[in-house]
C-alpha cells in the first residue's frame, strides 16, 4: 500500500453530548447509516473515542433513591414500637444495637428504634429474626408467665433502693410496730385538733412568750467533760440526768443542773462517737439497759445505771465505724447508723438484728425516730436523706437538696417535718406530707453538725455548727431567735431537754455547756 493509498485519521476534538437516550441511539443510527459501504461494512476510521454523560441515568438512580426512602420512612411510620422505655431498651438489645446513646431520650430512642426496624432488620426478618420478631417488627408474643418475669426483674434492676428479704423477727418486730405507732399517732393528731381549734391570740401570745424566755437563755454550767475533745451529749427523759462521751473512750454521766459526775462507763477501746438514753427506764432500775453508745471501731455497748461496764455487746458493724445511734421511742429498738453505707434496726427483747437496710451509696452518718415510732430518717455523707417505713420496710422519702455531706436529722413532734443539717452550712426543712422541701436555713458559717427540734412542742430548732456557735430558730417563720456563743471549739453536738428547760452543747474544747433560763 503506498503513502498516498494510506488513510488519513484527522484529529477531531473530543465532544461531549447531552440529551436523552433517545437523541443518543437516533445519533449512533445516523451515523451508521451515512459511514456503512455497499458491503454493509461500517468504516469505523472516522470514529473517535466520545464522552457521554447520560443525564436521565444518574436521574432515574436519584429518584429510585428518593423512593426507596420514602417507603422506607413510610413502613417506618407504620410501625407500632411500644411507649415503654423498658420495651425499647430490650427490643435494641435483641437487635445487638447500643440502649442508649450519649445525650439520647426516650423519644429520640424509640425514634431510632423505628428507623432500625424500617433499614435493615425487616429485611433480615426471614433469615436472623423470624423467632425473634413479630409481626411488624415487634417482638414476638410470650407466654404470659415468661413475659411477666422479665419485667419485673427489669422493675427490681430500675430500683435504686435495695431491700434484703428479712427473718421471721423482722416481721414480728414489723407488726409490733404498726400496733405500737397506730395509738400514738392517734394520739399526736388528736393533741394537733385541739391545737388548731385555739384561738389564734393565744397562741401568737405562747410563741411571743416563749421568744422572750428564749431571749433570756444564758450558760448555767459550763463543765470540762474529759481530757480529750467531747463528741456527743444527751439529756435523759426526766432532765435529771447527761450524758457525754469522747475521743478518750469514756462515757460519763453528769447530774443536771449541777453538771456533777456521777458515773463514768468504761468500756470502749476506740474513739466513741455518740450515746443515747433509753425511753422509759427509771434511774433508779437496776441491771437493765438504761444507757447506748458506739464507736470508730464498730462497737455498740449497752449500759446500765448501777455498772460502770457494759452489761451487753452488739456486734456485727466491726471493722466500720458506727456514727450515730438513737432508741426508737418504745425502747425497745435500737437504731445504729453505719458507715458500710446501712443502717440497722435491733430488737431488745428478742436480742438480735432485726433489719439491715441498705440505701445510701456512701457512708450513713446520722439517724432519728419519728414520735410515733412509725418511721425513720437517716441522713448519708452522699449529701442524701431517706425515710423509712418500719412497718413496711419501703423507703418512703427521698431527701435530695444538699450539695454535701448530711451530719444531722431530726424529727418535728408534730409528725411530719423533718430538719436536717449539712456541711454545705443549711439547714434544710423537709415536709413528709407533701414529700418536698419547704425551706432552707442558711444557718452558719461552717458546717452543721448537728440539729434537734424542740421535744414537747416543736416550737424551736436548734443547730450546732464548726463556726462555734449553737443558733436557735422558730419553727414558723424560721428566723433567728437566739445565738449561743462561748465555746473556743468547733461544736459537735446538741440537745434540749424533755421540759425544755435545759440546751446542751458539746465541743471540741473539752467541755459541754448547760443553758437554761434566767
Amino acid at each position: 500500500m503506498s503513502d498516498s493509498e494510506q488513510s488519513v485519521y484527522a484529529k477531531r476534538t473530543k465532544t461531549i453530548h447531552y440529551g436523552s437516550l433517545e437523541e443518543s441511539d437516533r445519533w449512533h443510527v445516523d451515523r451508521k447509516d451515512n459511514d456503512a459501504d455497499g458491503s454493509g461494512r461500517t468504516d469505523y476510521s472516522q470514529l473517535t473515542t466520545a464522552d457521554y454523560m447520560a443525564l436521565d441515568e444518574d436521574v432515574a438512580k436519584e429518584k429510585a433513591a428518593l423512593l426507596e426512602e420514602f417507603e422506607r420512612r413510610k413502613k417506618a411510620r407504620l410501625i407500632h414500637v411500644s411507649t415503654d422505655d423498658g420495651e425499647v431498651k430490650s427490643a435494641l438489645r435483641k437487635l445487638n444495637e447500643p440502649i442508649c446513646y450519649f445525650g439520647e431520650g426516650p423519644a429520640d430512642r424509640r425514634l431510632r428504634l423505628k428507623e432500625l426496624l424500617s433499614a435493615y432488620v425487616q429485611p433480615l426478618l426471614a433469615a436472623c429474626f423470624s423467632n425473634r420478631l413479630g409481626e411488624k417488627g415487634l417482638p414476638a408474643a410470650k407466654p404470659a408467665k415468661e413475659e411477666e418475669k422479665p419485667k419485673n426483674q427489669q422493675k427490681e434492676t430500675n430500683e435504686s433502693t435495695w431491700y434484703h428479704e428479712g427473718p421471721e423477727s423482722l416481721r414480728v418486730a414489723r407488726f409490733w410496730i404498726a400496733n405500737y405507732s397506730l395509738a400514738r399517732a392517734k394520739k399526736r393528731l388528736e393533741e394537733a385538733s385541739e391545737k388548731v381549734r385555739q384561738h389564734s391570740a393565744t397562741k401568737a401570745g405562747r410563741m411571743v412568750e416563749l421568744q422572750k424566755r428564749i431571749q433570756q437563755l444564758a450558760p448555767q454550767c459550763s463543765q470540762v467533760g474529759d481530757t480529750r475533745p467531747i463528741t456527743g451529749c444527751t439529756i435523759n427523759e426526766d432532765s435529771t440526768l447527761l450524758l457525754t462521751c469522747s475521743l478518750s473512750s469514756l462515757c460519763k454521766v453528769w447530774s443536771v443542773p449541777d453538771c456533777t459526775l456521777k458515773q463514768t462507763l468504761r468500756g470502749h477501746k476506740c474513739n466513741v462517737s455518740d450515746v443515747a438514753f433509753r425511753p422509759g427506764v427509771a434511774n433508779d432500775s437496776k441491771s437493765e439497759v438504761a444507757m447506748a453508745s458506739c464507736s470508730f471501731d464498730g462497737s455498740v455497748k449497752l449500759w446500765a445505771y448501777d455498772n460502770e461496764e457494759s452489761i451487753a455487746d452488739i456486734s456485727g458493724h466491726v471493722p466500720h465505724r458506727v456514727a450515730k445511734l438513737a432508741f426508737h421511742p418504745s425502747g425497745r429498738f435500737l437504731g445504729t447508723a453505719c458507715y458500710d453505707a446501712s443502717w440497722r434496726l435491733w430488737d431488745l427483747e428478742q436480742k438480735q438484728e432485726v433489719l439491715h437496710q441498705e440505701g445510701h451509696t456512701k457512708a450513713v452518718h446520722c439517724i432519728a425516730f419519728q414520735v410515733d415510732g412509725s418511721v425513720c430518717v437517716t441522713g448519708g455523707v452522699d449529701g442524701f436523706g431517706r425515710v423509712w417505713d418500719l412497718r413496711t420496710g419501703r423507703c418512703i422519702m427521698f431527701l435530695e437538696g444538699h450539695l454535701s455531706a448530711i451530719y444531722g436529722v431530726d424529727f418535728s413532734p408534730n409528725g411530719y417535718h423533718i430538719a436536717s443539717g449539712s456541711q454545705d452550712n443549711s439547714c434544710k426543712i423537709w415536709d413528709l406530707r407533701r414529700r418536698q422541701m419547704v425551706y432552707t436555713i442558711p444557718a452558719h458559717l461552717n458546717l452543721i453538725s448537728d440539729v434537734k427540734y424542740q421535744k414537747n412542742g416543736g416550737n424551736f430548732l436548734v443547730t450546732s455548727s464548726y463556726d462555734k456557735t449553737a443558733k436557735i430558730w422558730s419553727d414558723k417563720t424560721w428566723q433567728p431567735l437566739k445565738t449561743l456563743s462561748g465555746h473556743d471549739g468547733r461544736l459537735v453536738g446538741v440537745d434540749i431537754s424533755h421540759d425544755s428547760q435545759y440546751i446542751v452543747t458539746a465541743s471540741y474544747d473539752r467541755t459541754f455547756k448547760l443553758w437554761a433560763w434566767d
